[in-house]
């Protein structure tokens, strides 16, 4: 096998197969079907890369096509949204066509298998229907109107249409086997009654068809070859093809499904009805909201198409699910930034710095580069004078041995500038710093060569000039949710996990260049990150969103708080061990604010379980992450492992551990109950004086 070949995904061996069988090229025809009830988001990209790719590989035409079979959740507002963000994508369609176009043909199918004995009308509740196709392990039975007469079943379809029946009263079911080990095959629906108005039929139809009965159907029509979707329609197929054998003549191309594994990506959420829940609850503001996983929310926040496309490329086509990364989506967009993106100064957080002996009147216009990425790039100027903005964590008054920035008698050089000397501060009345006074080598500019310029210094600060500078609204953006996974917890709403920091809005300062900016232009703000100039940015007022830092936050976070937690845990042994009683609460002091500082719920949770062990100490942690973790609850813990984690922790030797056990059995009356004999006999034979004071106020 050639590398080529050993290079194609899957689907593109499925599609090299077919071609070698002797299926004709100029056959192959592909489409990219949404439904318009909300707007892509990331997990679309996929599908949308993989579908106009496959076109862009095999010269093959791909069909936008929109599945807009329930008017209760479709706008035009989303079929807009949808071609604005496949466009910025960098794809184009052969033709724009939608399953409404075909609700006529689709119709006088039906009337066929109504005739062929293949489909009847069942007026049964949902309810009785749901009863009535058993379970996954049980079969189903036949309705009370399976056998209605073929002419029955025509008028009432008629009456259907005509819009003589309400919603629910009646729908058109397929006839095939309710024994059937597929579900989805047990006389699955085919027309429902919804008197809705459509986007693009109005009001002409009254029933509207299931997609499953639709989908095939559309892609025989369209005579797509492969029709590719994601592992969730996997039963389906059986389905799609039973709908085809109903009207598949052989003189044209029958379409087959084949799968792939959908993009899940941790801390977000993929479902539509999900992320319409936070626009309607206006969590977020808007399907475009840059902290939203949607094609549009990214590329408000300055994500690019490139990007986005080399992330759906490194991620691949596979047949089974994963959870990819967050942090590779942004490394993918670091790294087309990083070759296109202008660097500028800007200071989000600013403290005035004056440079005592530089010339009140004097101004400068300083050589900077645009992005040393990139060669023709070019350079600018930007202006420098006597007083500058610098970031107040720049500076401290004393600074530890490794803090390499600004301090009282340390050196440190201005970007593009000068080495510049601390030498002291104003304070106000509170004591807070509001002026740090500088002094400059004059002879120490930036690629000037003396030998000034040359001298090793503690770093590097971005500044920006006072009487030059913009003032801009700069809004940081972070991840949307503080989990990893935030709506696979059982009995947990996925909205108890959003980040309360996931928006915070500042008056920062740019330097003068950027004053022409445009809506989407992208920089880097050198040592804060890339931002990008918000759609609500006017004249006089610009609007910067954070696209992303210039490293992994989330990933250091993640792992100062994995590092902490084993830190903390290690105290515990000392905590155990320490006589003098101060100490000991110092100690605790310590264990319980690292615990309070823990976000990521899902690390917590397993820290819990995975303590549950013979281990006095290792019971005192969980016990301890149990009682002051505010991210976890006792509903949170699976069953077993919280029985165990008390049953054993009441046995313990420990009496810090029996104490912690009772003070959690009394906030967890459901699990108090189940081991309230094993308090009573602990209250037998416990000799510790606070383990029994706890003992006896308890209602036992």
């Amino acid at each position: 096998m050639s590398t080529e070949e050993k290079s194609l995904h899957f689907i593109e061996q499925i599609i090299e197969d077919s071609l070698s069988n002797g299926f004709p090229q100029d056959k192959l025809r592909f489409r990219f079907p949404p439904e318009p009830n909300g707007y892509l988001h990331i997990g679309h990209a996929k599908s949308i890369c993989l579908n106009f790719g496959l076109g862009l590989k095999y010269n093959a035409p791909v069909n936008l096509r929109f599945d807009d079979t329930n008017p209760a959740k479709e706008e035009q507002e989303y079929v807009d949204a949808i071609k604005e963000d496949l466009k910025w994508l960098g794809f184009n369609w052969t033709e724009e066509l939608y399953s409404s176009d075909y609700f006529q043909q689709l119709y006088d199918w039906a009337l066929a298998m109504i005739k062929n004995g293949k489909a009847y009308i069942d007026s049964q509740s949902s309810e009785d229907m749901a009863v009535q196709k058993g379970t996954p392990t049980q079969p189903g039975v036949d309705g009370p109107y399976r056998n209605r007469s073929v002419e029955e079943n025509l008028t009432l379809f008629e009456g259907m249409k005509n819009g003589d029946f309400p919603e629910g009263s009646h729908v058109l079911r397929a006839k095939i086997d309710m024994t059937s080990t597929n579900m989805l095959m047990r006389d699955p629906l085919m027309y429902r009654i919804l008197h809705r108005h459509h986007h693009r039929t109005g009001n002409q139809w009254n029933i509207y068809p299931m997609y499953d009965y639709a989908h095939g159907e559309s892609d025989y029509i369209e005579q797509i070859s492969h029709s590719i979707c994601t592992l969730e329609f996997v039963m389906h197929r059986e389905l799609y093809n039973w709908f085809l054998d109903q009207i598949y003549d052989d003189s044209k191309v029958r379409p087959h499904q084949y799968e792939f594994a959908r993009l899940n990506l941790n801390y977000t959420v993929m479902s539509k009805r999900k992320l319409l829940q936070l626009v309607q609850e206006k969590i977020v503001n808007g399907w475009d909201d840059p902290r939203m996983p949607t094609i549009s929310g990214l590329r408000r926040r300055g994500y690019t198409a490139n990007s986005i496309r080399k992330f759906c490329d490194i991620i691949g086509v596979a047949k089974r699910e994963n959870i990819i990364d967050f942090s590779l989506l942004e490394f993918c967009l670091r790294e087309d930034l990083n070759k296109t993106a202008p660097r500028v100064m800007a200071v989000l957080d600013p403290i005035k710095l004056v440079i005592t002996n530089y010339p009140e009147d004097k101004e400068e216009w300083l050589e900077a580069e645009n992005n040393q990425e990139d060669e023709s790039a070019g350079f600018r100027k930007v202006p420098f004078a006597r007083e500058l903005y610098i970031e107040r964590e720049d500076f401290l008054e004393e600074a530890p041995p490794k803090f390499f920035r600004l301090s009282l008698g340390r050196e440190v050089r201005l970007k593009n500038a000068y080495i510049i000397k601390g030498e002291s501060v104003i304070k106000d009345a509170a004591g807070t710093i509001t002026e740090i006074h500088v002094t400059y080598d004059e002879d120490s500019q930036s690629g000037s060569g003396s030998e000034a310029s040359q001298r090793k210094v503690a770093g590097t600060l971005h500044w920006v000039s006072i009487q030059h500078a913009l003032e801009a609204e700069v809004r940081l953006y972070d991840r949307l949710f503080i989990d990893e996974a935030p709506d696979s917890h059982k009995e947990k709403n996925f909205l108890e996990f959003m980040n309360p920091n996931s928006l915070q809005i500042v008056n920062g300062f740019v330097e003068p260049s950027l004053v022409s900016v445009q809506p989407g232009d992208k920089f880097q703000f050198q040592r804060l990150g890339y931002f990008s100039v918000d759609k609500d940015s006017a004249e006089g007022k610009i609007v910067f969103n954070k696209t992303v830092g210039l490293k992994d936050a989330w990933e250091e976070k993640g792992k100062k708080e994995e590092n902490l937690l084993m830190n903390t845990q290690k105290e515990i042994n000392k905590y155990v061990k320490e006589k003098d009683e101060n100490n000991a609460n110092l100690i605790l002091n310590s264990i319980v604010a690292n615990i309070k500082s823990i976000d990521n719920y899902s690390l917590i949770i397993h820290t819990i379980v995975k303590n549950v062990k013979n281990d006095n100490n290792s019971l005192l942690f969980s016990n301890l992450i149990l009682h002051y973790s505010d991210k976890v609850k006792v509903k949170d813990i699976e069953e077993e492992a919280l029985i165990k984690l008390y049953s054993m922790s009441l046995k313990s030797q420990l009496a810090a551990v029996r104490i912690l056990a009772i003070e959690n059995l009394q906030n967890d009356l459901n699990h108090f109950s189940l081991l309230e004999h094993q308090l009573i006999e602990l209250k037998t034979k416990e000799k510790n004086e606070k383990v029994l004071q706890l003992l006896n106020n308890l209602k036992i």
